[in-house]
């Protein structure tokens, strides 16, 4: 059989740095976030991190070993996979959810496809969304308290406490007043005032939600290491993130254009994680300039039309996969022009 040599975009150049090397530093700088995940939600989500990474580094070594296929459970991938599916889990849903969602990952999303290098998508955002397809229940139940300090009138935030949820709850009754009583219709206002005076709790992660999504902070640190290292840039997460603060800012409020809150949609569900650690996946995003520019673009406009008129108040996930899906077609769209070559007749 004769090798293909794939060529991609230019400028190239050789680099000392190896996959293991780069997989098993992003899954350094999550244990930050990690262990805030612990500290907030206690062992139970040591153990959802535990189970999520076995799960998915086990089902890579079993299908790997049936299909006499090199063993690559060493370069880490499998268990950055794991514990971002992991990152992407309620504390509250059951012990076996990360152990199915890292399964269909790493089978599904990965190892159907060739393994690493050859995945469309990023496989632990599509074990996620099979799992919130499967079970919508466990994978929206949350019992932390939210930063409001109390329960709404007419919102039921007891079984979805997230301040997303929250939100979305609170604008739906300002949004049709003449469906609710002016009680509900006040603490409705309420209690987005008091989420959007709550941005503290939000950066430093007393909130509740998904394990990896609450500390912006120790999120941050991580991402931050990842940029100091290069192994990420800023255009995709930077024009993603971007892209949220003005369209929240522009069409997030509940008194008109321009009077949303960028801050609270930047600090607030998954977009941090997203933004850093997902959407910047070297296999599923584009290699070239302006294609991860429209990248992030393209996943902010997904993730605001999603937390704004969509069935659900969160976004991340299911903007990042649809823009995987297009990344094909934005590397050919941008690809640089070649100067220099010869002129054809």
């Amino acid at each position: 059989m004769d090798n293909k040599l794939i060529v991609s975009s230019a400028p190239h150049f050789h680099s000392r740095e190896s996959v293991p090397k780069i997989m098993w530093t992003v899954a350094l700088t999550l244990v930050p976030a990690g262990i805030g995940a612990i500290y907030f939600f206690g062992l139970r989500a040591l153990w959802l991190m535990v189970i999520g990474i076995g799960s998915a580094v086990i089902t890579e070594a079993v299908i790997e070993k049936l299909l006499k296929k090199p063993m690559t459970v060493n370069d880490g991938s499998a268990v950055v996979t794991g514990l971002l599916l992991a990152f992407n889990i309620s504390a509250q849903v059951p012990l076996w959810m990360p152990a199915i969602g890292s399964f269909f990952a790493i089978a599904v999303g990965k190892m159907v496809f060739g393994g690493l290098g050859f995945n469309p998508m990023n496989p632990a955002l599509l074990g996620r969304a099979f799992l919130l397809a499967s079970w919508p229940t466990h994978m929206t139940i949350f019992d932390r308290a939210v930063p409001t300090g109390g329960t709404v009138s007419g919102i039921d935030i007891m079984t979805s406490a997230t301040p997303l949820n929250v939100l979305k709850s609170s604008q739906a009754v300002l949004a049709n007043p003449q469906d609710y009583s002016a009680q509900q219709f006040t603490d409705a206002t309420m209690a987005i005032g008091k989420l959007y005076d709550s941005l503290d709790n939000l950066f430093i992660g007393r909130i509740g939600g998904c394990l990896g999504e609450t500390s912006v902070f120790l999120l941050l640190i991580g991402a931050a290491i990842l940029m100091y290292k290069r192994y990420i840039g800023w255009k995709i997460p930077f024009s993603y993130i971007g892209t949220v603060a003005f369209l929240s800012w522009m069409f997030g409020g509940a008194e008109g254009l321009f009077s949303g809150n960028p801050m609270f949609h930047i600090l607030s569900g998954g977009l941090i994680l997203g933004a850093f650690f997902m959407a910047t996946d070297m296999v599923t995003s584009p290699v070239t300039f302006w294609g991860r520019i429209w990248f992030g673009v393209g996943c902010g406009v997904i993730t605001v039309l999603i937390r704004q008129i969509g069935g659900y108040p969160e976004g991340v996930s299911y903007s990042i996969l649809l823009m995987n899906l297009v990344t094909p077609l934005l590397d050919r769209m941008t690809q640089p022009k070649v100067f220099g070559g010869r002129k054809r007749v």
